[in-house]
């Protein structure tokens, strides 16, 4: 038999089982532990469309630009072996110097001040 015909086989075979499995194994005994608060204060089996404060999106916004900086720029002890060193470090200050830029301005707007 060819190999990727086993593989799919095999994998559709188990699929199906783990589905068929996932269905039998869950248990819905909700306790005083399930139905407390989460530690962000959020009801675990309400409606997910609840409104949250502007500032805390702001502050997650800015939080994943800054960690996207970081995945950005982790490669760039690496670049001093690349042909153009100046040229991938042109760039790299360049995006350390609009996001210093953005958060200069944020911090001017008051878009940090958590309290309103």
């Amino acid at each position: 038999m060819n190999p990727i015909v086993s593989i799919m086989i095999i994998t559709s075979i188990l699929s199906c089982i783990l589905i068929i499995v996932s269905f039998w194994l869950p248990q819905m005994n909700p306790d005083s532990e399930k139905l407390s608060p989460y530690e962000c204060g959020f009801d675990p089996l309400g409606s997910a469309r609840l409104p949250f404060s502007i500032r805390f999106f702001l502050v997650a916004i800015l939080f994943i630009l800054f960690d996207l900086e970081i995945a950005l720029l982790l490669p760039l002890p690496w670049g001093d072996q690349l042909p153009n060193v100046i040229q991938t470090f042109f760039w790299a200050m360049s995006i350390l110097f609009l996001l210093t830029v953005g958060l200069v301005y944020e911090w001017i707007q008051g878009g940090l001040e958590w309290a309103e």
